[in-house]
């Protein structure tokens, strides 16, 4: 494979991470529809405030990953990984303190729910990497 297809194939909905982050967006939209439906504006914006809280900074710790780096090596991933997980921490906290200085009414319930589901939609990057071998693997066969 070219540089340029392998380029494009991982900014493609292929690609796991992407696949993970809309997952959870679609998670977070959902529950926050969801909520609104069945208990309530207030409900439903804090489902998706929540959901908000766990995706934008995912988001942030995979373009620290997947964005090239001018050093290719293993030395600068392992840095990319640590400013990462740190910058989605922080973003984390700040985002939850917002939300809990900012919004009034807020329902806490929906709030966590929301951050707790999006944040379980990561779980199934492995079931979809996992696939992508398994359809790597048949094509490599023949089958």
């Amino acid at each position: 494979m070219d540089a340029k297809a392998e380029e494009q194939s991982s900014a493609s909905f292929g690609n796991p991470v992407l696949r993970v982050l809309l997952a959870q967006l679609g998670t977070a939209v959902g529950l926050g529809a969801l909520f609104w439906g069945v208990k309530g504006n207030v409900a439903g914006y804090s489902a998706l405030l929540g959901g908000l809280t766990c995706v934008i900074p995912n988001t942030f710790l995979a373009l620290r990953l997947v964005v090239p780096r001018r050093d290719p090596g293993p030395g600068a991933l392992v840095r990319a990984a640590y400013i990462g997980e740190l910058g989605k921490l922080a973003l984390t906290v700040l985002f939850f303190g917002m939300v809990f200085t900012l919004v009034r009414p807020l329902a806490a319930a929906p709030l966590f729910v929301g951050f707790i589901a999006a944040q379980l939609v990561t779980f199934s990057g492995f079931l979809m990497r996992d696939n992508d071998q398994d359809v790597t693997k048949s094509k490599k066969n023949g089958e």
